[in-house]
C-alpha cells in the first residue's frame, strides 16, 4: 500500500495508538469470514490497512455459519477474535450467549444505520434482494413494485421466488403493506398472497447460482434475486433490469466470540473495519455496498459507482431492512409453514 490517508490516520488517532506500541507489534488477530472472492476483497479493503494501522498481523479464516462459533465456544477453545456471519445468525448467537458485548466507546458508529448497531453485533456489508425483469418482455412498461410482481393480469409472464420463508416480506409488500408496517409479519396474509402467485412461479430457487441461471435462460420473466447475481447476469448479456425500490436489505455483521483471546484488540480492529475510510475501499474490489453511509463522503466512491450500490443513500432509503430479532423469534414456525406451503 502507498500509505495511510488522512481519514484513516484520524481513525487511528481516536484509538490513541501508534503502530509501534510496545507489546503489540507481534500480536496476531484472527478474523473469520465467508471465503471466496468476497473475503479476498475484504482482505484488501479491511484487513491489510487495519493491520498496518494497528501494527499487527491479521490472519483470516473461513467459516460456514454459527455452528463453527458455537462449537468453539462450547469447547472452550475459541480460535477467532472476530467473526463475520449473516445478520439473523448474529442475533441468534447473541441470544445463545456465544458472543461478547461490543465496546462502543471504542467502536464509532457515526454513519451506520441504527438498526444495524446492536449490543453484540454490528453490520459490516449489505446485500439486497431486488425485483428483476426481462426488458424484452415488458418494454416501456416494466414492473416496479412487488404489487406489480403479483399482478399477473397487468404483467403476464413467468415468475421465480426464493424458496424460503423470508419471501413473506415480499408477499406483504405485494399486498400493499407499507414498509414500516411489515413487522410483525402477518403470516396468514403473507401465505394467502403467495398462494395467489403460485401458479405463475416456474421455480422456487434455492441458491444464487440457480437464480442467475433462471435469468440467463430467460425462464423467469421476473423474479426476486440477489443484486450481485443479477448484476453479473446483466454483465454477461442477459436482457434484464432491476431497481432498488422495495428491495429487501440484509446484512453481514461482525461479532466477537465469547472467550476470544484478543477481545480488546478485536474492538479496535472492528472500529477500523466499519470506519468510513476502509468501508469506502470495498466497492473497489467487489460489488457490495459499504454499511457506513459516510463512506460515500470520502471521495473514493464516484457518483457513477454509487448509483449501482445498494447502500448508497438514495438507494438504501428505498429498501426494507430485515428485522433480525423477529426472525430469531419466529423463524422456525415460519419455516415449518413454508415447507407445508410448498408441498401443497
Amino acid at each position: 500500500m502507498k500509505g495511510l490517508s488522512a481519514g484513516l490516520l484520524g481513525a487511528i488517532s481516536c484509538l490513541a495508538l501508534a503502530p509501534a506500541a510496545p507489546g503489540w507489534a507481534q500480536q496476531t488477530l484472527a478474523v473469520a469470514s465467508d471465503g471466496g472472492v468476497y473475503q479476498d476483497a475484504e482482505r484488501k479493503a479491511f484487513y491489510e490497512p487495519a493491520a498496518k494501522a494497528l501494527g499487527i498481523t491479521i490472519k483470516d479464516y473461513t467459516l460456514s455459519d454459527i455452528t463453527d462459533i458455537r462449537a468453539q465456544v462450547k469447547a472452550g477453545a475459541v480460535q477467532w477474535d472476530v467473526a463475520e456471519i449473516w445478520g439473523g445468525l448474529c442475533e441468534q448467537a447473541a441470544r445463545e450467549g456465544l458472543t461478547e458485548p461490543l465496546d462502543y466507546s471504542v467502536i464509532k458508529t457515526d454513519g451506520i444505520p441504527k438498526e444495524l448497531v446492536h449490543p453484540n453485533w454490528i453490520g459490516i456489508t449489505g446485500y439486497s434482494t431486488v425485483l428483476a425483469y426481462n426488458k424484452e418482455k415488458y418494454g416501456d412498461n416494466p414492473p416496479r413494485t412487488w404489487a406489480d410482481f403479483f399482478d399477473t393480469k397487468k404483467f403476464p409472464g413467468t415468475r421465480a421466488l426464493y424458496a424460503g420463508a423470508d419471501s413473506a416480506e415480499i408477499a406483504l409488500l405485494g399486498d400493499g403493506v407499507p414498509m414500516d408496517k411489515v413487522y410483525p409479519i402477518d403470516a396468514d396474509r403473507a401465505f394467502k398472497k403467495l398462494a395467489e402467485i403460485k401458479p405463475s412461479v416456474v421455480s422456487w430457487w434455492q441458491s444464487g447460482s440457480q437464480a442467475m441461471q433462471l435469468v440467463k435462460s430467460q425462464e423467469a420473466d421476473m423474479l426476486s434475486i440477489w443484486v450481485a447475481r443479477i448484476d453479473a447476469a446483466i454483465k454477461d448479456g442477459a436482457p434484464y433490469a432491476y431497481g432498488f425500490n422495495q428491495a429487501i436489505f440484509d446484512v453481514d455483521c461482525l461479532v466477537v466470540p465469547k472467550g476470544a483471546k484478543n477481545k480488546e484488540l478485536a474492538m479496535k480492529a472492528i472500529n477500523l473495519f466499519v470506519s468510513p475510510e476502509l468501508q469506502a475501499n470495498l466497492p473497489q474490489y467487489v460489488r457490495y455496498g459499504p454499511i457506513n453511509q459516510k463512506a460515500y463522503e470520502t471521495g473514493k466512491i464516484t457518483p457513477e459507482m454509487a448509483k449501482g450500490l445498494n447502500t448508497a443513500p438514495e438507494n438504501f432509503k428505498q429498501q426494507l431492512v430485515l428485522n433480525k430479532a423477529w426472525w430469531v423469534d419466529n423463524g422456525q414456525k415460519m419455516q415449518e409453514r413454508w415447507d407445508a406451503f410448498l408441498q401443497h
